[in-house]
């Protein structure tokens, strides 16, 4: 029996993060998982679909390279070398990670791991079983596609993510079932390589988690951009066929079906907390996920779960966070509980989202009386030099102290503007500091200045 001072089960960006703060912080470490190190989000999700989207934003730019002066013929598109590159960048990754595990001594397991004790992990590997000992054990199993009755994968014609970011060949079409982050980006990866996509929406509008504004605008653009989407439909049932896939939907008391060559189920998460040995330990879960304190532990004193299995966000740097908190706070080190009012939330579609904190209907429902400024990338200096002027910056303040409650940016850089507004509101800013910051000139993230100072009346540039 191997014996550590922390055992974190489950590799993804919560685990791996939460073994090296451990080893940093001297505990004797282990991380046990069966996959390759880097969860979902490193091997099939965040980094191999950004791969995938770049490749979709790099065909774009050399289709219309005309309007930069550029006459570029005979553009050929090799899709598999388009999704290995994707694979390609996944594996140099997790073999970083590996040498991350090896440069902080922590022990990595392969194998599939379940909790039998409060401090005792059996592992199983292959025929061989070994037994793991710890004073202190962080569940990070993470999560996978959620499914509902009648709305099975069958990998084939019925797909989820994974399988999507592998096809050899773009669809003829595909029909898109919800429009979170999932939905939108992969929406948009595939029109561009000229498949016919439809996304099927249950609410009232796409991309429903983010501010109405933001919504509005991502639904203009894919419209343009040849994206049909149907709001407001009940998906009754789907069925995969030899050759089709066929969608039976409902909207209001009118019921169709829907054909297309693939289906994509993209409607969320459910947590990996099956067979771990939860249940004879008495750990505590509701709706499949694991229950957790702002220090995410659970009901057992020494074992703490981080990342998609403890429940929404479910984002990849609320994970590592999470597994900062839980490593410092089960050696008994002061740290702070995460601040989920300040979570940056991105979307890498084009126009890409960036956001964070309330929504104007949240602030207004809380009982704030606000202040709004928005500023238009079209006329943004460098928006037109670079040539996307499409989106905007809108930031919603409370009227009375100034003080910034939600960001939300819709541009073709907005994942990367958002993290600014992060920094302003840990930092509680308010308008008038992030109006008299100077941002340098032409940059996009002028935009933020400019519409902290439209929410004073004083907007200088529209």
């Amino acid at each position: 029996m191997s014996r550590y001072d922390l055992a974190v089960l489950g590799g993804g960006p919560g685990g791996y993060v939460a073994a090296i703060r451990g080893s940093q912080l001297g505990q004797e470490v282990c991380i046990i998982d069966k996959e390759k190190l880097g969860g979902v989000c490193l091997n099939w999700g965040c980094i191999p679909t950004k791969a995938l989207i770049k490749n979709a934003e790099v065909y774009n730019l050399i289709k219309h390279a005309d309007k930069y002066g550029i006459d570029v013929q005979k553009v050929k598109v090799d899709f598999k070398r388009n999704v290995k590159r994707s694979r390609d960048v996944s594996a140099g990754l997790s073999k970083g990670i590996e040498f991350l595990m090896k440069k902080n001594k922590v022990k990595h397991i392969k194998g599939t791991g379940c909790l039998v004790s409060k401090n005792r992990i059996k592992v199983e590997k292959g025929n061989k079983t070994e037994t793991i000992e710890a004073d202190k054990i962080i569940i990070a199993t993470g999560a996978r596609p959620r499914t509902f009755s009648g709305m099975e994968y069958d990998g084939k014609r019925v797909i989820s993510s994974k399988e999507a970011m592998t096809l050899e060949t773009p669809p003829k079409d595909l029909t898109i079932i919800g429009s979170g982050a999932i939905g939108v980006e992969f929406a948009y990866y595939f029109n561009e390589f000229g498949t016919k996509v439809h996304i099927i929406e249950m609410m009232d509008r796409i991309l429903p988690n983010e501010d109405l504004d933001i919504s509005k605008e991502v639904e203009k653009h894919f419209e343009r951009s040849g994206i049909k989407i149907s709001k407001g439909i009940k998906v009754l049932k789907i069925e995969g066929m030899k050759t089709k896939a066929k969608v039976y939907v409902k909207k209001n008391r009118s019921e169709e079906i829907i054909e297309s060559d693939k289906v994509l189920l993209a409607v969320g998460v459910t947590g990996n907390i099956e067979d771990i040995g939860l249940e004879s330990l008495g750990i505590e879960t509701k709706s499949g996920l694991i229950k957790t304190d702002q220090f995410n532990k659970t009901n057992i004193d020494n074992i703490y779960a981080i990342g998609d299995v403890s429940g929404p966000p479910w984002l990849a740097h609320v994970a590592s966070a999470q597994g900062h908190v839980a490593v410092e706070h089960a050696i008994g080190i002061e740290t702070t509980p995460i601040d989920y009012s300040n979570i940056p939330g991105c979307t890498y579609c084009q126009p890409q989202v960036g956001s964070l904190g309330m929504t104007e209907d949240e602030a207004i429902k809380s009982g704030f009386d606000i202040q709004v400024g928005k500023f238009l990338f079209q006329a943004s200096g460098k928006a037109m030099a670079v040539g996307d002027t499409r989106g905007f910056v809108k930031l919603i303040f409370d009227k009375r102290y100034g003080e910034l409650l939600g960001a939300h940016i819709v541009g073709s850089e907005a994942t990367e503007m958002i993290a600014e507004l992060g920094m302003a509101k840990a930092l509680e800013a308010t308008w008038d500091d992030i109006a008299m910051t100077m941002h340098a000139h032409p940059t996009l993230s002028e935009a933020i200045m400019e519409a902290a100072l439209d929410a004073q009346g004083c907007s200088v540039h529209q």
